[in-house]
């Protein structure tokens, strides 16, 4: 007799309930960081090579910025689609296929010669890193028990933090000692070492396993795309020529059309009813503004100290450790305290401190102020950086289930590496249009403008983080609600 096949509806359900391979959290965390360490090292070492590539590749100031824009672009265009592909075919088995193509990404990039080259070997990397980063949330929360989950996601923000901190300074000794090449090449080793370690230590967990979203993903990578290469040519071209007007209005076109798309689609990539959450809502918001301001500001501040005090880019790594290195240290301790003081108190507090540090930062730029007065307001910003970055992961994911988490990620990381293109691309914008060039004597007074508009920024950020539920507790009514209804419904591991 034919024994008849359980119903789809049962095997989830079994499927659900079978026990996950017991792993040490460290090494969980450790697997699911390390990727992310390498991708966010990569970025930070970009932009500390930048005066190098202007002078030996000859890249323009559009060029240098598409160094940064291609990746960030990539990675905001691709994160919905990866997170969707990560939840229909294993959250695990796309994170190891994004790992693997960062790393070619790399080994192009280190073999490039010229800047269309690298310009294109950066996007590849962005398409890498779109696999990596938002799916290394969603496993990290989906393997630890939640009550241990706040120190794990501040010990995950602490690894970012230690890319922020150690990504200049790498790359700043890889090009004094060697050449601007090496940045990429030390990204081959950590991908070989990543990839096994995740398919050995992570579980391979899925979400609702339903159709991708394509129109979708080519509605919203087309309009991020339009708008910020309008945004990026704006200053050249003229605000009001008829490229740049038809570019801004097919990039808004484009983003409505897929707001419009994500309403009607049976799958969206980006689920608009996340949105009727409040923590996940302020926290996107407040994300896509700490981005903007923050790295907007950055790419203005590191060129600073090379091209206008003459600083290595060694020397302005070092410069610039008592602002980098402090989330390395913050964040964990922010994830740590995070269920007693609440989320949002540690973000609201983490906005003004970086807002404030921006400010006085722009106050202080002249082609003679002492590097020792740059050293307070740059640890105030590492200290404001680092109560941002674990608080911010936690609220976002709070009240949702784990089904839920790897397109929350996606939608999160997407507006952040929206803010981040954005945030270069007007900062850089301002600075062109005050007249500011790579000398140093033409490189001040354009810079402190579009500095003091990240601080702005910021603050405004700190203004909407009040509205954030106060966060308190080690984890929500909803978050166990949503882990029990995840293990009725969805498959979460293989």
């Amino acid at each position: 007799m034919t024994v008849p096949s359980p119903a789809p509806a049962a095997r989830r359900s079994r499927s659900a309930l079978m026990p996950r391979r017991s792993r040490p959290v460290a090494l969980i965390i450790a697997a699911a960081s390390l990727p992310m360490f390498m991708a966010t090292l990569d970025n930070l070492v970009m932009t500390n090579a930048l005066p190098v590539l202007h002078r030996e590749m000859g890249a323009t100031i559009e060029q240098l910025q598409w160094f940064v824009n291609a990746y960030t672009l990539a990675f905001a265009g691709a994160i919905l689609i990866a997170s969707a592909l990560g939840d229909r075919f294993g959250r695990r088995t796309v994170f190891a296929l994004g790992i693997a193509l960062f790393g070619a990404g790399s080994l192009f990039a280190a073999l490039s010669s010229d800047p269309g080259q690298l310009i294109a070997a950066r996007a590849v990397q962005g398409l890498g890193a779109a696999a990596v980063m938002p799916l290394s949330l969603a496993l990290l929360t989906g393997a630890v028990p939640a009550a241990r989950r706040p120190l794990a996601i501040g010990i995950w923000g602490g690894v970012s933090g230690l890319g922020v901190a150690v990504g200049p300074l790498i790359g700043g000794a890889i090009m004094e000692g060697w050449n601007w090449q090496a940045i990429f090449w030390i990204n081959v080793p950590i991908a070989v070492i990543a990839i096994p370690l995740a398919l050995i230590v992570l579980s391979n967990d899925f979400g609702a396993r339903v159709r991708i979203d394509v129109p979708g993903a080519v509605l919203a990578a087309g309009g991020v795309l339009a708008l910020v290469h309008a945004i990026v040519r704006g200053n050249d071209d003229g605000w009001d020529t008829v490229g740049v007007i038809a570019e801004l209005a097919l990039g808004g076109a484009l983003m409505i059309a897929f707001l419009i798309w994500q309403l009607r689609s049976a799958a969206p990539l980006m689920p608009l009813r996340l949105f009727q959450d409040r923590s996940f809502s302020i926290t996107n918001v407040v994300g896509f503004a700490f981005s903007f301001g923050t790295f907007g500001s950055v790419f203005i501040l590191i060129q600073f100290l090379q091209v206008v005090q003459g600083a290595t880019p060694l020397e302005a790594a070092v410069q610039t450790t008592p602002w980098t290195l402090a989330p390395m240290f913050v964040a964990p301790l922010a994830g740590l305290i995070a269920p007693r003081v609440g989320t949002r108190v540690l973000l609201v507090t983490g906005l003004l401190l970086q807002g404030v540090a921006l400010g006085w930062l722009a106050a202080l730029l002249a082609t003679d102020v002492p590097y020792a007065d740059l050293v307070a307001p740059f640890i105030l910003a590492g200290i404001g950086m680092g109560l941002v970055f674990a608080p911010s992961a936690t609220a976002l994911l709070a009240t949702l289930g784990l089904v839920d988490h790897a397109k929350a990620s996606g939608v999160n990381s997407t507006l952040r590496e929206l803010g981040v293109a954005l945030g270069t691309a007007v900062m850089t914008a301002i600075f062109v249009g005050a007249g500011g060039q790579l000398l140093p004597d033409h490189y001040v007074d354009a810079a402190r403008p579009a500095v003091f508009t990240g601080a702005a920024v910021l603050l405004v950020a700190a203004v909407i983080a009040l509205w954030l539920p106060a966060g308190k507790g080690g984890h929500t009514d909803g978050e166990v609600a949503a882990e029990t209804e995840s293990a009725e419904a969805e498959p979460v591991s293989a």
